[in-house]
C-alpha cells in the first residue's frame, strides 16, 4: 500500500524554524519527483517546493525561496523541508506529494499521484 506521512509540524513564533518530513511506506520515493504544498484557511493549495528525481533538482515558491530547503535522504526513505525565518503567512496545513515525472510546472499540483494526510504549521507570537 503506497502511503505519504507527514510530520514535523507545530507552532513556532515568527522568525523560527521547523523541519517538515515526508516518509515513503510501499514504494522508494527515489523514483518520484516529490513536493511540497500548502493550504491555508480559506485559500487554495500551493505549491511550495519539489525535488526531482534525476539529477536531484530543486524548485521553490517565490514566497518562500531563500527561507526554505528542500532534500531528500535515501536511505531513510524520506523527504525533508526546512523552513527558516517563518512569517505568519506560513501558516497553513503543508502536505507532501508523490509524482512520476516532472512537468514543465514543476509545482502544478494535479500532476502529483500521491498524497499525505497533511501536518498544520502555525506561525503566530
Amino acid at each position: 500500500q503506497v502511503q505519504l506521512v507527514e510530520s514535523g509540524g507545530g507552532l513556532v513564533q515568527p522568525g523560527g524554524s521547523l523541519r517538515l518530513s515526508c516518509s515513503a511506506s510501499g514504494f522508494t520515493l527515489d523514483h518520484y519527483v516529490i513536493g511540497w504544498f500548502r493550504q491555508a484557511p480559506g485559500k487554495e493549495r500551493e505549491g511550495v517546493s519539489c525535488i526531482s528525481t534525476t539529477d536531484g533538482s530543486t524548485y521553490y515558491a517565490d514566497s518562500v525561496k531563500g527561507r526554505f530547503t528542500i532534500s531528500r535522504d535515501s536511505a531513510k526513505n524520506t523527504v525533508y523541508l526546512q523552513m527558516n525565518s517563518l512569517k505568519p503567512e506560513d501558516t497553513a496545513v503543508y502536505y507532501c506529494a508523490a509524482a512520476f515525472f516532472l512537468d514543465p510546472e514543476p509545482l502544478n499540483m494535479y500532476q502529483y499521484n500521491y498524497w499525505g494526510q497533511g501536518t498544520q504549521v502555525t506561525v503566530s507570537s
